[in-house]
């Protein structure tokens, strides 16, 4: 058995550089539908995947979903990603949820499989380095199950947020069921659920939905503001120890607490060779900050 989760718990290959920045596809101004942009300067180590569909307010049509599963996979590549942000470009809103306009021009076969690839999309977001979401707006719907895939959410006090789709005759089929239980319980995700409910970035935090809630600027990016501050707190840390922390916890959360410390066991024998606990140890015995490389 502890073979088997040794080889499940393995970090991915050794990633490489990032080849480009852009998506092929576009949107019907023939623009992209999301930005990739690599932070400089004391930044350096975020990257941020803005959403730009002003025309949809973010909603998760076909080539919007498409970007960012070609995004993810190139970014899954690339070493000098420690901490990846999700933003909005449009003001007011994170993500409105499926295009469900679109939605309503497909058979009943079609919506299947894209809901399927909306699936696939949730679970690339469970990303090897940390992941944000920065929600200064609507999150509803697939879009709060977009923020639910991340691994902090950061809210404007103003934003709106829940998993509305009984609302709209339909169930949250993007990981939504399964996601938010495990956030706040499963009493609380059933009623929220089950009712559509709405909730502001204040009472999402108050639940524990949000890790921040900040109250909201003129430019209406006050979350986002925030969120790279919580992504500046991660940056110095080492980046395998963060990245084997993050698989201990999301792994050892599907278990019971004898497996999941095994899992814990696994990934710390991982991270005893790397040159980063060595520089670790030796910035504590010399007192001063250690620089970590990755390695």
């Amino acid at each position: 058995m502890l073979r088997a989760l040794t080889s499940a718990l393995r970090l991915p290959r050794p990633w490489r550089p990032l080849r480009t920045r852009s998506c092929a596809s576009h949107g019907a101004t023939g623009d992209p539908e999301i930005q990739v942009r690599a932070l400089t300067g004391r930044d350096q180590g975020i990257t941020e995947i803005l959403m730009n569909r002003p025309s949809a307010r973010n909603a998760l049509g076909n080539i919007l979903v498409s970007e960012l599963l070609e995004a993810l996979a190139q970014l899954r590549e690339d070493q000098q990603v420690r901490v990846l942000l999700f933003r909005s470009g449009v003001k007011g809103v994170f993500c409105a949820g499926a295009d469900l306009k679109e939605r309503e021009q497909m058979s009943e076969a079609e919506v299947g499989i894209f809901v399927q690839r909306l699936r696939g999309l949730m679970n690339e977001i469970a990303f090897p380095a940390p992941t944000i979401a920065a929600m200064d707006g609507f999150a509803l719907g697939g879009g709060l199950e977009l923020a639910l895939a991340c691994d902090l959410r950061v809210a404007a006090s103003s934003a709106v947020m829940g998993l509305i789709e009984t609302t709209r005759g339909l169930l949250p089929g993007a990981g939504g069921t399964q996601r938010l239980p495990r956030c706040l319980g499963v009493a609380l995700a059933k009623e929220l659920i089950f009712t559509g409910r709405r909730l502001s970035g204040a009472q999402a935090q108050a639940l524990g939905l949000v890790n921040h809630a900040v109250s909201q600027n003129e430019e209406g990016n006050a979350a986002y503001h925030r969120a790279r501050e919580l992504a500046q707190e991660i940056l110095p840390q080492a980046p395998i120890a963060v990245r084997l922390g993050k698989v201990a916890i999301d792994r050892g959360m599907e278990v019971d607490i004898s497996s999941g410390m095994a899992i814990e066991g696994i990934c710390y024998a991982q991270n005893i060779p790397t040159q980063d606990r060595l520089e670790g140890m030796a910035a504590f015995r010399e007192k001063r900050p250690p620089r970590f490389v990755g390695k």
